[in-house]
């Protein structure tokens, strides 16, 4: 019997006014996926990692050295990686498309192939790019370097 498939089609959001400034986000949702919402930056949200890093330059080196560590009032990049992946692992068989911020993809990413947290920051996600993950029986394998011809609409 063959075990049920899901694919991911992760797109991330144009670059909006604040992203083209720098500023850090406000957690953006994925309408009905909760668990896919923007990262939570609390205080940081609004901005600028050079304004926050004036203000507080430890604590800005203990976000991009720690995963554990999170923003004031935000969460931290380990909670982030949870929680997609939790949201990732109970998606339903089948095709999703599914419209994130470039956070969620780099969660996404080191959540399916099961790399070191560090490895978030190592990660670049192009704005309105597509992320495929295919999973079944609880694996998952990223698909890189699709043929532009074969790129589906939407």
């Amino acid at each position: 019997m063959k075990t049920p498939l899901v694919r991911v089609r992760l797109v991330s959001f144009p670059l909006d006014a604040d992203a083209r400034q720098g500023r850090f986000g406000h957690a953006r949702p994925c309408p009905g996926h909760e668990g896919l919402r923007g990262l939570a930056t609390g205080e940081w949200a609004g901005r600028t990692l050079d304004e926050v890093a004036g203000r507080d330059p430890a604590a800005v080196r203990a976000w991009l050295s720690d995963a554990a560590y999170a923003p004031p009032g935000g969460e931290s990049v380990d909670a982030l990686i949870a929680r997609v992946g939790a949201e990732l692992a109970g998606l339903a068989e089948g095709a999703h498309r599914l419209v994130v911020e470039q956070a969620v993809v780099r969660a996404a990413v080191v959540h399916a192939l099961e790399l070191p947290a560090a490895a978030f920051w190592r990660l670049d996600v192009r704005p309105e790019s597509v992320t495929t993950l295919t999973g079944r029986s609880g694996r998952w394998n990223l698909l890189i370097g699709q043929r532009q011809d074969e790129q589906q609409p939407g």
